[in-house]
Formats: structure tokens, sequence, C-alpha cells
């Protein structure tokens, strides 16, 4: 990889990062195709295994199985954080909410890893980013008090759960980060995404298999888990990994900002989701608060 792109132009970055974020918008609508037939742990089971049998022959061919032997635990223990219980956790939530509105809120992690970082790695923030997680933190607020319901609606989850479950996810994810940042540098970044999946798969083994849904799930729903597992979840790392190679880490952070514009698109395009004036405006002050407490963008004095 690093000898097909080292003599790149400095701006070759912008495609990778358009189809990008363009791929991890689809995961959102790709997964509520899914979920509706299998269910929210199948779901995430499926997709996370479908993406190790991607990988893992990747991992080999680059000759990087010593090193996925000798971290496996650590590696695997990753997977579960950063892939499993996410997925699954947004794969609930969209039985409830939109798409875009779920990709909003995955917009957090970014603010959710700054939090993270600040306590357990000791990156204290500056007053920027001190300001920028309290308007993140006040965007969330305002986009969750119309969900703020623990009635459960006609799909049988409560909206104010559903969007619990994506800022848990998100959590999840900032936890991953940091644990990542602190026990896998130098590690191959191949090496953690394969194995990170297969740990995702062998810690939903078990309970996919207990809540594997008695009617056997439709063909679409199958695609959708093919297409989520290989594209949006496979080859999006290939890019990810890639998009930090060519424009380094904070660029490729910040493709968390525009995902949510494409679920939204989406979602409105293929099957008829609502977007409110309300969501975009909350959309916008989570975007400016995490950008400014991942330090993407600071104050003047």
């Amino acid at each position: 990889m690093t000898a097909a792109t080292a003599g790149l132009p400095s701006k070759s970055w912008l495609s990778d990062f358009l189809l990008l974020a363009a791929i991890w918008g689809s995961s959102f609508l790709f997964t509520r195709f899914a979920v509706l037939d299998f269910g929210p742990l199948p779901t995430a089971w499926v997709r996370v295994a479908i993406a190790a049998a991607f990988l893992l022959p990747l991992v080999l061919l680059r000759g990087h199985g010593a090193a996925l032997m000798k971290n496996w635990r650590r590696v695997f223990l990753v997977g579960l954080f950063n892939s499993g219980i996410p997925f699954a956790c947004f794969a609930f939530a969209l039985l409830s909410i939109t798409t875009g509105l779920s990709a909003i809120l995955n917009a957090t992690v970014p603010m959710f890893g700054a939090i993270v970082a600040w306590f357990w790695l000791k990156d204290r923030p500056t007053g920027s980013r001190v300001l920028g997680l309290l308007i993140g933190f006040a965007g969330v607020a305002m986009l969750a008090w119309d969900k703020a319901t623990f009635k459960p609606d006609a799909s049988g989850v409560a909206p104010g759960w559903a969007v619990l479950a994506c800022l848990f996810a998100c959590v999840c994810y900032a936890l991953s980060a940091s644990y990542a940042k602190r026990h896998l540098t130098g590690l191959p970044p191949l090496v953690t995404a394969a194995g990170s999946q297969i740990g995702a798969t062998l810690g939903l083994a078990l309970p996919a298999a207990w809540l594997w849904p008695a009617q056997w799930p439709g063909s679409r729903a199958w695609l959708s888990l093919g297409v989520v597992g290989v594209l949006c979840t496979g080859i999006a790392y290939v890019l990810y990994f890639r998009l930090i190679e060519n424009a380094g880490p904070a660029r490729a952070l910040a493709v968390t900002f525009v995902v949510p514009v494409f679920a939204v698109l989406y979602g409105v395009v293929f099957i008829g989701e609502a977007v409110t004036l309300w969501m975009l405006l909350c959309a916008v002050v989570i975007i400016c608060g995490t950008s400014l407490s991942t330090g993407l963008l600071k104050l003047g004095r």
C-alpha cells in the first residue's frame, strides 16, 4: 500500500474520504433492511463474521499471521468493543429510529473519544475543547429531547432506549480507541482490523445463536448483510487505513462528520424517511461541538 501511494498528490485522499463517507453512510440503511428479519444480535454477528472472512485472507497474504497470533487477546478484546457491541446497539436502535438520526448520533464518537482520552490517557483538553464538549452534549440533548419517551412504539422498541443504545455504542468506540492507542500501537492496522472482526465474531456467536430468528431471513436481508460485511466493514477498513496513511489521522477522523449527510440522503431517497429542520440544526450543533472537542477546530485567543 505504501509503495503504491507514495507518489500520490497531496489532495488525492479526497476521493477516498468521500468514498468512505458514502460507504459508511450506507451501512445504516443496509443494517435497517437486515435487522427487520434477523434481529439485532444475529445482524451484528453475521456482519462481523462476513467481514472477518473477507479480511483474514488479506492478513495472511500480507504475511501478518504471526503478528495476529501474538496479539490475539488484545485485538479480540478491541473487536468486541469496537465492532460487536456497537453494531448490535445500532441494529437495535434502527428498529425504532431513522437511519439519519442514528448516523447523526454516531457523529459524537470523536467527542466521547476526547472525554475517554482525557480521563484514561491524561490528554487534558484546552479551553476550546472543553467548550466543544459542552456544545456537543447540548446538541445531543436537543436531538434526543424529541425522542425522550420510553414507551414502545409500533416496532416494540421505545425511541428513548434506541437513542441511549446509539450513545452507548459511541462510548464503546471511544473506549476501544483509547485501549488500542495504549496497547496496540505499532501493530499493522490490517491485523487490528481482521483480528477485531474475528474477536467480535467469537464474542457474539453464542448470543446470536440463542436469538437466531425462528423464520429463515429473506434474500434482501442476507444480501444487505453481505454488502455491510464486505463493503461497509471489510473494504471500508482498508479505505480508512489508506486515508490515515495519505491524509493523516485528523482528516481521517473528520469522515465521521460527513457520514450523516450520506445516511440522511439514502434514508430519504430509498425508504422515504422524513428529515426535519430541527434534526439538521441539532446535527450542526453536534458537529461543531465535536470539531472543537477533538481539536479539529480551534478558537482564537
